[in-house]
């Protein structure tokens, strides 16, 4: 038995068995199948509403430039959502190109999100192609040039009244849900890698079991 096997072992006999079952269960519904990718996204509740957004539907990372503004989701709206995923932010004049950059030399499909580009629905986006990174760009102006020029694929919510676009949170909680659905049932490999399950586990443990850092001096 590792150390981190001993760890979650140890944690678990500070909480109730129901409790470490939930647990497990929501680590089973997480995915790396599919990541978003945010745009200098400037108002707190935006970020905020993407957040649990992504944890509702089971998205393990966000990964946020910070451009134009800071990411800063606002507490009160995040709600302790935010402990329970990963999110990963990149500052400077080419967060965008070191961003897409890295997430292409992991396998991702670059997929932007637009109203003015003739692509994708949700519901004819092929999502068994492959493992693909949902990008929105900033409230203002949408995806940058640059992100346009790299991007793979571009997904629209039809329109069908006057407005032209979506709130980023509407947007993102339409797409997230009906496209995390979509690979639930198409695609058969899209689990969290059981390598990675235990730390996420563990680090879980740790959010769950009160004063665990004071608890986890005794473990030997």
């Amino acid at each position: 038995m590792n150390e981190l096997t001993r760890k979650i072992e140890y944690l678990s006999s500070f909480m109730t068995e129901e409790r470490f079952e939930v647990l497990k269960n929501i680590l089973n519904e997480r995915t790396n199948y599919i990541t978003v990718g945010l745009e200098s996204i400037f108002h707190p509740q935006n970020a905020s509403a993407v957040i649990r957004s992504c944890e509702a539907f089971g998205i393990q990372n966000i990964h946020a430039t910070e451009t134009l503004t800071k990411f800063s989701p606002n507490v009160n709206i995040v709600r302790g959502t935010d402990k329970w995923i990963d999110i990963h932010r990149y500052r400077g004049d080419d967060a965008t190109t070191e961003l897409v950059s890295k997430l292409k030399g992991e396998g991702y499909r670059i997929v932007s999100t637009s109203p003015h580009i003739d692509d994708k629905t949700p519901e004819d986006f092929d999502v068994t192609a492959g493992k693909f990174a949902l990008f929105f760009g900033t409230e203002h102006a949408g995806i940058s040039k640059e992100l346009r020029e790299q991007s793979d694929e571009f997904i629209k919510i039809p329109m069908y009244g006057f407005v032209e676009s979506l709130n980023i949170s509407v947007c993102a909680a339409i797409l997230l849900y009906n496209l995390s659905r979509r690979v639930r049932q198409e695609v058969s490999d899209w689990g969290l890698d059981e390598n990675i399950k235990p730390e996420l586990l563990s680090r879980w443990m740790m959010y769950s079991v009160k004063d665990s850092e004071n608890i986890m001096k005794r473990f030997k």
